[in-house]
């Protein structure tokens, strides 16, 4: 689609942007593609697998390994379990996530677009089914100019059929992950599954649908932020798919480097045959140095080591290389590599210190929880004996997924006792709490403090909850306040 914004010089009409070039990535084998195919299946298995895989957590928990449990306020991630009020973690994977695909650009370029983005393995998904059915280049090149036949609608049918099935199954996938996988399937096929469900299998199956099998390449080029962000990210020691024109220059065919050679003239080891433009997803040509479009994929050297192979050249004309060395062979000068550098040890450093202090928060943390809210009006009470009483609200938390009873006890106030509203049982002269399971509970608790005892119109207190099962204990202060 075309818009005209006027005529330009010499009658020519302008417009705001150019059409779309339609891309017929051409079939190729090779390291990188062998890559791929792993990376493409390892991935795909993970994501559409996953929610069957059962992990025993005990009674009472959910037995599925990965699970973003919304009703009962859990995510679950094989043994570690994380609560609503932890969202910090959410933001320390986030942080690795972003150190991560840092690090992977500094020392190797857009290895995330090529290998792992979930748009360049559903395309290259998408791209396998259309292969197998219609045929590699040349022919979907051929169908596309000629007329429709039976032959071609059946092509078709059959393509999209395959399309929608995978969309739809990536779609049910993804709601697997919010509810128990065997029950939702049992649910989804028998129709008795929430509304919810079915709206973003939809959801998500149109999209698959539309940005794999038609949007494509035009996502990487013009949707994904990541192409501009990568650009000021990189460095010339990051290694990126290269054309390598000190060796390639002067390009021509076989046969005129073969006379230009037996003249005594130089000729490059590029013999222009394209193969490098046929197979890319994103249609450029390599050989016009990096650009915005190319997403590091590497698919481009599989075809040109091929090429290589078969007129007798050295492989390697396309490959990973860095602009510096590319200088360098001008120059006469080695390769050198360098991919531990200041750059690289900060995003490696960055990625331990998140990692490191994530796991000593998960291990360390407690299953119980204790908040204090002092009383506003009165701040205290004078007894007829001679004592201050000041009241609280404490509230306690049991992560738990079974009841739990805890010990509510006081430091800092010597002498002092404690009064907890509907709690009948004691310990140590202590007052017992029981907490429902994965529930909070809320108590009203009276300190008072021993008659005739002398104290600061503020005085430091440390209420602790202790689970005397396990003697995990968590601790909040506050104040026992007192008349001047």
């Amino acid at each position: 689609m075309r818009v005209d914004t006027g005529v330009g010089s010499g009658g020519t009409p302008t417009s705001l942007y150019a059409p779309r070039k339609k891309v017929y990535p051409q079939k190729v084998e090779g390291t990188f593609r062998s890559i791929k195919w792993a990376v493409m299946m390892l991935t795909l298995g993970v994501y559409y697998f996953t929610p069957f895989i059962r992990w025993d957590r005990g009674p009472n928990a959910p037995d599925q390994a990965v699970l973003i449990d919304f009703p009962g306020r859990r995510f679950y991630f094989f043994f570690i379990e994380i609560w609503p009020q932890e969202v910090y973690y959410i933001t320390g994977l986030l942080i690795l996530a972003s150190m991560v695909l840092f690090l992977m650009n500094a020392v190797a370029g857009r290895l995330w677009c090529g290998y792992l983005c979930p748009q360049t393995v559903w395309t290259d998904l998408f791209y396998a089914v259309e292969r197998l059915i219609e045929g590699d280049r040349r022919e979907r090149m051929k169908a596309d100019k000629g007329g429709w036949t039976p032959t071609l609608v059946m092509e078709k049918v059959s393509k999209h059929t395959l399309w929608i099935l995978i969309a739809w199954w990536t779609g049910g996938a993804w709601v697997l992950y919010f509810a128990d996988a065997p029950t939702l399937v049992r649910e989804l096929a028998t129709f008795q599954a929430s509304p919810m469900a079915y709206l973003w299998i939809g959801i998500l199956t149109f999209t698959t649908y539309l940005l794999a099998g038609f949007a494509r390449e035009q996502v990487c080029v013009y949707m994904c932020p990541w192409p501009r962000i990568q650009a000021a990210l990189t460095d010339e020691w990051a290694l990126n798919v290269t054309y390598k024109y000190d060796r390639g220059e002067p390009r021509m065919s076989l046969k005129q480097a073969e006379k230009v050679v037996a003249a005594g003239e130089q000729a490059g080891d590029c013999i222009d045959c394209f193969q490098c433009v046929a197979v890319c997803p994103t249609g450029i040509d390599i050989r016009d140095g990096l650009q915005l479009e190319c997403i590091q994929c590497g698919l481009c050297i599989d075809a040109c080591n091929t090429v290589m192979d078969k007129i007798g050249r050295p492989r390697g004309l396309i490959g990973y290389d860095t602009d510096i060395n590319l200088h360098r062979r001008e120059e006469g000068k080695p390769p050198i590599f360098r991919f531990f550098r200041a750059r690289t040890l900060i995003y490696v450093a960055i990625i331990a210190a998140v990692a490191g202090i994530m796991a000593y928060t998960l291990a360390t943390r407690s299953s119980l929880g204790i908040s204090v809210l002092h009383d506003r009006n009165p701040l205290f009470v004078q007894l007829s004996e001679g004592g201050i009483r000041n009241g609280y609200t404490i509230r306690i938390l049991n992560k738990y997924l079974e009841p739990t009873d805890y010990v509510l006890s006081l430091d800092g106030l010597p002498g002092a006792t404690i009064e907890a509203v509907g709690a009948d049982t004691r310990q140590d002269g202590w007052p017992v709490i029981t907490v429902d399971p994965d529930k909070s509970r809320e108590v009203r608790v009276l300190v008072n403090s021993s008659p005739g005892e002398a104290l600061a119109e503020s005085t430091p207190i440390t209420f602790w909850v202790t689970n005397p099962a396990t003697g995990e204990s968590e601790a909040m202060s506050d104040f026992f306040r007192a008349p001047k």
